[in-house]
């Protein structure tokens, strides 16, 4: 039975040698499927993997020193998180109990308005024209509480419920980002010289010596965009809520954060700085908020003109200019994220742009490059 033609074994196949040129191929488009697949996959977590990857370049030199000194331990990279995670924690739940506590006085605000209307404030009789006429406009319309209440029925109650729940969604949202991000930073802290390593010999597969080259550029870049835009800005949010304290401006605290956080934009920080002052004016204090401006717009321009300058463009090489385009354009596309991805971007371009025009050979950039 065993020798029916149904049972025999079958001959193997002789297939020609395949063409090594179509392996390396379909290798290529195997591989940029699998990546391009993946890409996709995560695409609603990319941004947490950005944010994570980000924190690791800017804290690992801090990281590198620490476990030198105290041991490669997992604890170390679990501190190193817990400590970034608080620092952005802390003011944005003091930043939520401050705005609890205002929006619970605006209702409360908003339901004496409905009742007995605005009263005539004391201001219009100082007013230096048509002090009586503003008057009886006041008391007509925003003084009669019906007004309000016309205004009040108007509005869309279910619009605001909607606009409500969208808003709770977003912060949840925002708040797994960040948990993923926190996440991410531990792991390439843990894991950080293998996945460096790796990084490297991708790199010279890939890109060849140079290749190392544009990797060392765009993480000097990050570097530096972190000191001349996150450590000056904070630097300049606090001498100017120091400000805001000693000229009695509305939550200095609060105001001096939002100073820092817009001073790492250039020339964003004008805004804030000109906001307060105005609201300093407006409580009658108008030398005090006329020094505040003056000291704002020294704090500003020594940061903008000479500071950052060094700080983003010295660690890289790169012009101001070229770093300057990076950041606007990188946070106009990419919003925050856009502050570290524009000059990392521009800085290789300006990489690429060095050796493309250099009329050096390839193995005299090479020997440059491991002499840098």
């Amino acid at each position: 039975m065993n020798d029916t033609p149904h049972h025999r074994a079958h001959p193997p196949l002789r297939l020609p040698s395949p063409s090594k040129t179509l392996q390396k191929r379909a290798r290529g488009f195997l591989a940029l499927f699998f990546v391009l697949a993946a890409l996709w996959t995560l695409r609603s977590m990319l941004p947490a993997l950005l944010w994570g990857g980000i924190f690791a370049i800017a804290l690992w030199p801090l990281y590198r020193r620490s476990a030198r000194r105290f041991g490669q331990t997992v604890w170390l990279p679990l501190l190193f998180t817990g400590v970034l995670a608080l620092i952005f924690l802390v003011p944005v739940s003091f930043i939520s109990i401050k705005t609890a506590d205002e929006m619970r006085s605006a209702f409360m605000w908003i339901d004496v308005v409905r009742h007995q209307g605005l009263p005539v404030p004391a201001w219009l009789d100082r007013l230096p024209v048509a002090s009586t006429q503003a008057k009886t406009l006041w008391a007509e319309h925003l003084s009669n509480p019906d007004t309000f209440n016309e205004l009040f029925r108007s509005l869309k109650l279910g619009h605001g419920v909607a606009v409500g729940k969208q808003f709770g969604s977003e912060i949840l949202h925002r708040g797994i980002l960040f948990g993923f991000s926190m996440l991410t930073l531990f792991f390439l802290l843990k894991d950080g010289q293998s996945i460096i390593r790796k990084c490297m010999i991708a790199s010279q597969r890939l890109f060849g010596s140079q290749g190392e080259s544009l990797a060392r550029q765009i993480v000097s870049s990050i570097h530096g965009t972190v000191s001349g835009l996150v450590l000056v800005g904070l630097g300049e949010g606090a001498i100017m809520g120091v400000c805001y304290v000693v000229a009695g401006a509305p939550q200095p605290l609060i105001f001096g954060l939002a100073t820092a956080i817009a001073a790492m934009v250039p020339m964003l920080g004008w805004i804030a700085v000109t906001a307060v002052c105005l609201l300093i004016a407006f409580k009658g204090s108008m030398v005090a908020a006329a020094i505040v401006w003056l000291i704002g717009a020294i704090v500003l321009f020594v940061a903008d003109h000479f500071i950052r300058p060094v700080l983003i463009g010295g660690s890289t090489k790169v012009p101001f200019l070229w770093v300057l385009m990076g950041i606007l354009g990188g946070a106009e596309t990419w919003q925050l994220m856009g502050l570290f991805i524009g000059p990392a971007i521009m800085a290789g371009l300006h990489l690429l742009w060095t050796l493309w025009t250099s009329n050096k050979t390839p193995s005299q950039r090479a020997l440059r490059s491991e002499e840098e």
